[in-house]
């Protein structure tokens, strides 16, 4: 495969995503002093969450909030907790954006609870919240830390003013793989479709992260990306997974196939990649492709159904994590970008090795290494996904 030339500049929002710098690393949660009451959490579903006064629900992705595992918390939940008196519940019900939006659709269409006062859908997937008129315009009075978020971040296309999400965290999509079966790790898609790996690969079920992987090894520029070179793409990954390469399309269960045995390599997420490289003392690593890796951002949204009260205890919610301090815990867990200004002062208090990382400070070449996916128009969103979903098996 061709190597794509990075023949333009990065787009506002890449840039600003990977300026803000980030960390993730799996902690012993509470390493900036963090403590704090009891927390109500669930791995299962919000919809079994009863809505209440002085509660909030929060529904994000798997591996995404510090944990500390002798506890079995999420230590600055907790504190939030503590600070506020509000009842917090924790449900990692996220896999990817369509699986979960599919899930709720439906009562956001009636206005019925969703079983959720905040949200964590991705750049594209906000964006799309925001145009079915979906999500509640925040009153900034009650997140004066808004004012923290990093000013290249401020404005992008889909909230120019930012009334409606605050950058949870930036993600990088790349190859990820078990260091023991693949010594040498992979760095080109070539590699990652080694003899040694058919049969054992895993592909992320969000089309810009997977497709655009192959679209950049083949020398597209994501940001002019035509629909002919996206079916290409598409054609690509069809054929890998009906030669028998590939042995599924999943979203953030993937890291269990990688723990398990099953999978060696996967084009997958830096984040997810460094918690297990930690977790599992440094059997799995992660690359930014040498063509070029995927660039987004996960974004804190409240639905329109949540009760006035909820969406109060949610703006505190999203203030509390706009702390430089609070913002720096969970990035040195979490290991993606934060967009908050201060946490890389705060990082160096919790780990000044950190600093030294490519990963938590890039380089001007690792920016220019990453692409965001273009905007599609809905047209294009329907068509293309539908390609995608049917070449997956969907």
């Amino acid at each position: 495969m061709a190597n794509s030339p990075k023949s333009q500049a990065l787009s506002q929002e890449a840039r600003a995503i990977l300026n803000s710098k980030f960390s993730r690393r799996a902690l012993v949660a509470g390493a900036g002093a963090l403590g704090g009451a009891a927390l109500l959490t669930s791995c299962g579903s919000g919809d079994d969450a009863a809505s209440g006064s002085g509660s909030v629900r929060w529904g994000n992705w798997p591996l995404y909030l510090d944990y500390d595992d002798e506890s079995q918390l999420y230590p600055t939940l907790e504190a939030f907790m503590e600070s506020t008196g509000i009842t917090a519940e924790y449900f990692e019900d996220y896999n990817d954006n369509d699986e979960f939006f599919g899930k709720v659709q439906a009562q956001l269409k009636i206005k019925e609870d969703i079983g959720y006062d905040i949200v964590t859908p991705t750049d594209w997937m906000a964006a799309r919240w925001i145009r079915l008129g979906y999500t509640q315009q925040f009153d900034k009075s009650n997140i004066p830390n808004a004012g923290n978020l990093l000013e290249t971040l401020a404005s992008p296309s889909y909230d120019p003013n930012r009334e409606y999400t605050m950058t949870w965290q930036g993600i990088m999509g790349g190859f990820g793989w078990n260091a023991e079966k693949v010594p040498n790790g992979i760095r080109t898609l070539d590699e990652l479709f080694a003899p040694a790996n058919k049969g054992k690969i895993i592909v992320l079920t969000e089309m810009r992260d997977t497709i655009g992987v192959i679209l950049l090894s083949q020398g597209v520029d994501l940001q002019t990306v035509t629909e002919d070179q996206f079916m290409n793409a598409v054609d690509f990954m069809e054929g890998k997974i009906k030669d028998g390469w590939i042995r599924g399309v999943k979203g953030n269960e993937y890291a269990e196939d990688l723990t398990a045995g099953d999978a060696v390599a996967v084009i997958g997420w830096s984040g997810d990649m460094f918690i297990l490289k930690d977790e599992y003392d440094g059997k799995f690593d992660f690359a930014i492709p040498e063509s070029g890796g995927t660039i987004s951002g996960d974004n804190l949204v409240i639905p329109y159904t949540a009760s006035a009260e909820a969406k109060v205890n949610a703006e505190k919610l999203i203030n509390w994590y706009y702390d430089p301090a609070i913002a720096a815990e969970v990035a040195a867990y979490v290991n993606y970008v934060t967009p908050v200004k201060g946490a890389q002062a705060e990082m160096e208090k919790i780990d000044p090795d950190l600093a030294a990382s490519e990963f938590i400070f890039p380089s001007e070449k690792t920016l220019a290494n990453l692409s965001v996916f273009r905007s599609l128009t809905p047209a294009e969103e329907s068509t293309w996904t539908e390609a995608f979903q049917k070449a997956a098996g969907n």
